[in-house]
């Protein structure tokens, strides 16, 4: 198997990392994350630069205003926006879960209405899926959407919903039946105006000290029923298609924010104590795991250019690099020694808010037991557990 860029792909690489080169903002570069990075001038100018670019909605349809591309080159431009520590479009859930889905399941309408904003980050999308009884067991949720009219009124709340408190939309999983025959039916996959009267957001502040997600409360919502995607009741198929896709080639840009993570290491190895062979050991684990990682990606990918649809591969590569960067940031602050109590040491407190923030990774886009589930029953075929 030749892993090499074909000669296309290799263009187009050197075309993105020219462009991106070109186009970055002083203001945006080697940014470590978070979310200030959402907000503010610098990053919707950022967004609609690649889009301007064609860089945004890669692998949509024409028709829709994408560029037609194949995956391959969706994850050649997630790996050169990871290399130069850039932050992504800041449509991340409206151009990889929402708009998919509404291509896949929306009217024409829906998607006249919404897909080339979500291209230009004219709408910024969050989702509403998670709840407070309900994390990563969807089927249980309580949110209730009740027909009444020409309208859904839903009554509930959501957690866990990134960028809510700058988003236009939320795409919304409700129990519209309160009695369905399983707990798998009977549920209504909305388009939400958050600007609508009842909703209300409020920013959860995490242990990094920033607020990158949100509550969101919903009391006495109405939703048009022009806003249903999908078929009523049958939100459950609509929210799988939605989830097959929060993943897709993102692995490639986890494995390259990883591959920088790797670097920055062994500078920092070479600077503090390269010859301790117990470090060096498990330095090499963290490369080895990286290669792997990396391999991994490219069998999804070869998957998913065959098929067309994002395959349960994608949760081995988000499981794999939540607990791979969870060590590696954790042994960088050993390192650090009692240095690595000041958030603004030598490093300017780097080290300690990739570790902080990398407490989430096991927890966002499917926690690691639910990811091991998914891995034993869809990838290895193991019978399920209960």
């Amino acid at each position: 198997m030749d892993l090499r860029d074909t000669p296309e792909e290799a263009a187009f690489r050197a075309e993105v990392r020219a462009w991106i080169a070109a186009n970055l903002p002083d203001e945006l570069r080697g940014h470590r994350g978070g979310a200030a990075r959402f907000e503010g001038r610098a990053m919707r100018e950022w967004s609609r630069r690649l889009s301007d670019a064609g860089y945004s909605g890669l692998t949509w349809p024409r028709e829709y205003g994408g560029a037609g591309a194949p995956y391959s080159h969706q994850a050649i431009l997630f790996e050169e926006i990871a290399r130069a520590e850039a932050p992504p479009h800041i449509g991340v859930i409206g151009l990889g879960m929402a708009g998919p889905t509404i291509m896949a399941h929306g009217t024409e309408e829906q998607k006249r209405r919404h897909l080339a904003k979500i291209l230009s980050a004219e709408e910024i999308w969050c989702q509403g899926f998670s709840e407070p009884e309900a994390g990563s067991d969807l089927a249980s949720l309580k949110t209730s959407a009740i027909l009444d009219g020409d309208a859904f009124v839903v009554n509930g709340q959501k957690v866990w919903s990134s960028y809510a408190h700058i988003a236009d939309f939320c795409i919304l999983v409700a129990r519209s039946d309160p009695n369905p025959p399983s707990k798998h039916q009977g549920m209504t996959y909305l388009i939400v105006d958050m600007h609508s009267p009842g909703v209300e957001v409020r920013p959860l502040r995490q242990i990094t000290g920033e607020a990158e997600f949100n509550e969101i409360f919903f009391t006495d919502v109405r939703v048009p029923c022009e806003n249903v995607l999908g078929e009523i009741g049958e939100g459950w198929s609509v929210a799988m298609t939605t989830l097959l896709h929060e993943r897709g080639t993102l692995g490639f840009a986890l494995t390259t924010s990883l591959e920088v993570a790797v670097r920055k290491l062994l500078a920092l190895v070479r600077e503090r104590n390269g010859h301790d062979p117990l470090v060096r050991d498990r330095v090499a684990r963290e490369w080895i795991q990286l290669q792997a990682l990396k391999y991994t990606n490219y069998r999804a990918l070869t998957a998913l250019m065959q098929t067309g649809i994002p395959g349960p591969e994608g949760s081995v590569s988000k499981l794999h690099y939540s607990e791979s960067n969870q060590r590696l940031t954790k042994l960088a602050l050993e390192l650090h020694g009692p240095e690595a109590q000041l958030m603004d040491g030598e490093t300017g407190g780097y080290w300690q808010y990739q570790q902080l923030r990398s407490r989430g990774n096991t927890i966002e886009a499917g926690t690691s037991e639910i990811l091991r589930n998914i891995i034993a029953e869809r990838v290895l075929g193991l019978p399920r557990s209960r």
